[in-house]
């Protein structure tokens, strides 16, 4: 059995795994009833409140004494027609009655200036508008309100028809529409990447276990993690408002994260079960070596997100938040679920086959030649394989590998220098949206004017900001300035349009002029597309520093808390730089500049937004992160053992390449599944995604940190002496009893000739023999002569028993002096402060069920939490006094 925190934890589950599965089921309820308040939550988004530009929005909001406007546009009907005119205005009374409609303008209202009138007519007379303005409503009764116009407009094409204008048809936009529409649609897509994803993803796990068992638990994490994730972002919304973004995000993590964990898990479990543990013990195993990685790989994605809470920006703080407790969910289920999954399917789950050599040749073993590996025959399988080979071939040039490989992803990175950026690009909106072809119809048919470029709102009168306005006319780039106009008391604003790119560099330049020379008087704000891009993008570049700081130290702070070395963390980021430059390279080709985006049905953007870059260039970088782990802990494992560094790393390619190829395709083609989606939001991180994985998975973790490490060497494990006696303090190290027989062979192969080790005769001692007496007989029937025989089942079981003690005493005075290490109050304090809210002090102490109580319930709502550093001293000592007494 494997000793340490998370190999407790793990057989806690196996041994209570009804308890388990009641608890998850009970989280997967509250995650489906999450999911509806969710998506409605969805917004826009919006800044920080400390850009100017969303300043202006909120004092016009204030301001104002209405809402949003919700636009009708009926084509197909002959706007002259009386029949028509009629039907309009019985329309027009009807909207008026909907709940939360403040007023409702048609072209055919008494009073109406002429000019207006034109503007809500088609230019070819086929068509016209209805402007339904709401009142100043919350978002659950404005959605209410928008649902209900929308339903009374496209049964109006019924009464059309009706009245002989056969061919009319009405179409519902504006923004509170386009909104509603927006969270529908990316409800949609997400549901359908879900669905496609999920049964493509069983199939290949069946084809990589071999039995549906085995793959099914990867895919049962992946579900209850997707649940879980709805969870959050439901208590994230009670604090922040989160955007679509957010939504696809976290639900592509969790997905991801908990295939590639139940992946690993699995996998190790397999080869435990094929070197001949048992389950119980195998899983230990596992969760002991595994298990350890993937707690690593979960806080090292997590520290990779911490970086986008630095920002300043509510909704890239809420995308880290969720995507922090996402990573960590996503650990708990596979450590927690599978595991009790695992105690469930016990040995149906099909153990991994072990390759022997005969003749010059390499074969699969049969199970029926039962017994585990001998060293000879455990080393030369772990030199044998492909992977083994692609490090050999990568160890005899590694400087030239290196190289070539880096030049390659430094090209491929080239097209980002020509990426740009949109705040609000329409190229990215599907035209199955009724909004979006409402706004393509008023721009092409219709003379309503459009939203200026810029916008200046100022505590004054309209004619003194019209005074102010006129100095623009001329300015070089201005194509017109609007009239100022009052928007509530004591406050007016004016418009002015650009040429070119409304969020262009010439829109910026002038947002900037702007500022410097601002209208007398009162308070002024500068706003638009313009405006809000230049903002954004100033606050993200202020705060890059920060958040970049944080986040390294993060990631090398865990980095070397597990490997024991400051130089492997800095060539993990140096590396993953490289890759994530090929991803976004390979983007901007696509979207930006069209490469196969017709053939793969994407759309194509003038400029991303820079929330989708930075969401995409985080998350990516964890996940870069997250195949590192797996392949650095199986190296660490074998440099532990006393193996050279290139010896390490041929091994643990060869034992992982296979786990990290695979986690890595099922991967891709989860976020590959998002490239179906119809937003190009969801296009976007879904190829971004997929693409970051598909080069970090091959090129970066096969062929470039082979090269690395094999020419660091020795190096790569080197850190300052101070660094090193504080790793042994607070490295987070499993420890493995030394390996016991595997259990008896199963029945079909338990009557081959088996030949156990050769007893020891002992010498028999010559004793004096009294005069008189007689000698004392000798049994040596006590003694028997060694042979060969025949074992059969039950003597067989019977001698594997004998000889596992036999071992387990010989080396039990080791065991007991590696097991019983004094806990340390600073230790303990260390681990409550940064993770105890998930148990980290309890594993710790040993104390494995508070530990996954506190997991599940999260310190019991952090008042455990807040109570455990007054009795930490107490449970320190309590813990070395079982230790001594036990």
């Amino acid at each position: 059995m494997a000793e340490g925190l998370i190999a407790r934890m793990g057989h806690w589950c196996f041994r209570r795994r009804w308890q388990v599965l009641l608890i998850w089921a009970a989280a997967v309820a509250v995650g489906v009833l999450s999911a509806g308040p969710v998506f409605s939550a969805i917004a826009g988004g919006g800044g920080s409140s400390s850009m100017e530009s969303v300043q202006a929005g909120a004092v016009l909001d204030k301001g104002s004494d209405h809402g949003g406007v919700v636009i009708g546009v009926i084509d197909g009907a002959d706007a002259a027609a009386p029949a028509v005119r009629q039907d309009v205005r019985s329309l027009a009374g009807t909207l008026k009655r909907v709940d939360g409609v403040a007023s409702v303008v048609t072209p055919y209202d008494t009073g109406l200036p002429e000019a207006e009138t034109a503007m809500l007519t088609a230019k070819d007379g086929a068509g016209l508008l209805v402007q339904i303005t709401l009142s100043k409503l919350d978002d659950e009764a404005e959605a209410t309100a928008v649902e209900a116009l929308t339903g009374t407009l496209h049964g109006f094409a019924a009464t059309l028809v009706d009245s002989g204008q056969t061919g009319a048809r009405v179409t519902v936009g504006g923004e509170p529409a386009l909104e509603k529409q927006f969270t529908e649609q990316a409800s949609k897509d997400l549901n359908g990447a879900e669905s496609l994803s999920l049964p493509v993803t069983l199939v290949v796990l069946v084809f990589i276990f071999g039995g549906v068992i085995a793959a099914g638990l990867p895919v049962l994490g992946a579900v209850v993690s997707i649940a879980s994730s709805m969870t959050i972002l439901l208590l994230i919304t009670r604090f922040t408002s989160i955007t679509s973004d957010a939504v696809t995000v976290v639900t592509l993590l969790g997905m991801g994260l908990s295939i590639d964990y139940g992946l690993l898990l699995v996998a190790r479990y397999r080869e435990e079960l094929g070197a001949g543990f048992p389950p119980e013990a195998a899983l230990s195993r596992s969760w002991a070596t595994a298990g350890r990685t993937i707690a690593f790989s979960a806080l090292t994605v997590a520290a990779a997100l911490t970086g986008l809470l630095m920002f300043g920006i509510p909704e890239l703080a809420a995308l880290g938040a969720a995507g922090v407790a996402i990573a960590l969910a996503s650990m708990l289920v596979a450590l927690t679920l599978t595991a009790a999954l695992v105690g469930f399917a016990r040995n149906r789950i099909k153990p991994a086959k072990r390759r022997t050599r005969r003749g010059g040749a390499w074969r699969r073993k049969p199970r029926a030649e039962a017994g585990a590996p001998g060293p000879d025959e455990r080393a030369a399988s772990a030199e044998t394989g492909v992977f083994a080979g692609l490090a050999r071939r990568v160890q005899r040039r590694p400087l030239t590998t290196m190289l070539v490989t880096a030049v390659a992803l430094v090209a491929a990175s080239l097209p980002v220098l020509s990426m740009s950026m949109h705040l609000n690009d329409t190229g990215a909106l599907p035209r199955t949206l009724e909004s979006v072809r409402v706004s393509d119809q008023l721009a092409d048919r219709f003379d309503l004017p459009t939203v200026p470029t810029i916008t200046v709102v100022a505590k004054t009168d309209a004619a003194a900001l019209d005074d102010w306005a006129r100095r623009w006319t001329d300015t070089p780039g201005v194509t017109r300035v609007y009239p100022a106009q009052k928007a509530g008391p004591g406050l007016a604003t004016v418009g002015i349009d650009t040429t070119g790119d409304p969020e262009g560099a010439t829109a910026r330049d002038l947002v900037h002029t702007i500022r410097a020379d601002r209208p007398d008087g009162g308070q002024s704000w500068v706003t638009g597309d313009a405006a809000g891009l230049d903002d954004v993008l100033q606050q993200i570049t202020d705060r890059l520093p920060l958040a970049i700081a944080v986040t390294l130290f993060a990631m090398v702070v865990l980095l070397f808390a597990m490997t024991g070395s400051v130089v492997v963390p800095l060539t993990a980021v140096a590396m993953n730089t490289l890759s994530l430059g090929a991803a976004f390279g390979l983007l901007s080709l696509v979207f930006q500049h069209g490469l196969l985006a017709d053939p793969l049905g994407l759309l194509t953007v003038d400029g991303f937004s820079p929330f989708t870059v930075v969401s995409v260039l985080a998350f990516a970088f964890g996940l870069s992160m997250d195949y590192e782990v797996f392949l650095l802990g199986r190296i660490k494992e074998y440099v532990a053992e006393g193996l050279e560094t290139d010896v390490a790393v041929r091994r643990g390619l060869q034992h992982s390449g296979r786990i990290i190829t695979s986690a890595g395709l099922l991967m891709v083609i989860v976020f590959a599944c998002f490239i179906t989606g119809r937003m190009g939001s969801v296009q976007q991180l879904g190829l971004g995604l997929a693409t970051a994985v598909a080069i970090d998975a091959t090129v970066v973790r096969c062929v470039l940190v082979p090269a690395v490490m094999t020419l660091l060497g020795r190096a790569n494990w080197w850190a300052p002496a101070p660094l090193k006696r504080l790793h042994r303090h607070i490295g987070l190290n499993e420890t493995v009893l030394p390996e016991p027989a595997p259990a008896a062979a199963p029945a079909q192969a338990r009557t081959r000739v088996w030949a156990g080790p050769e007893a020891q005769v002992p010498t028999p001692v010559q004793v004096p023999v009294p005069a008189g007496a007689e000698p004392l007989p000798v049994h040596r029937s006590r003694h028997p002569e060694p042979r060969r025989f025949t074992a059969t089942p039950v003597l067989a079981e019977r001698r594997a028993v004998t000889e596992v003690r036999a071992e387990t005493s010989a080396v039990a005075p080791a065991q007991t002096e590696v097991r019983h290490r004094r806990a340390s109050v600073g230790i303990a304090y260390l681990w409550w402060f940064l993770l105890g809210l998930f148990g980290a002090h309890y594993f710790y102490l040993g104390r494995t069920g508070r530990g996954v109580l506190y997991l599940c319930t999260a310190g019991l709502l952090g008042m455990g939490w807040l109570i455990d550093p007054f009795i930490l001293p107490s449970q320190v000592r309590k813990t070395n006094l079982d230790q001594r007494e036990n």
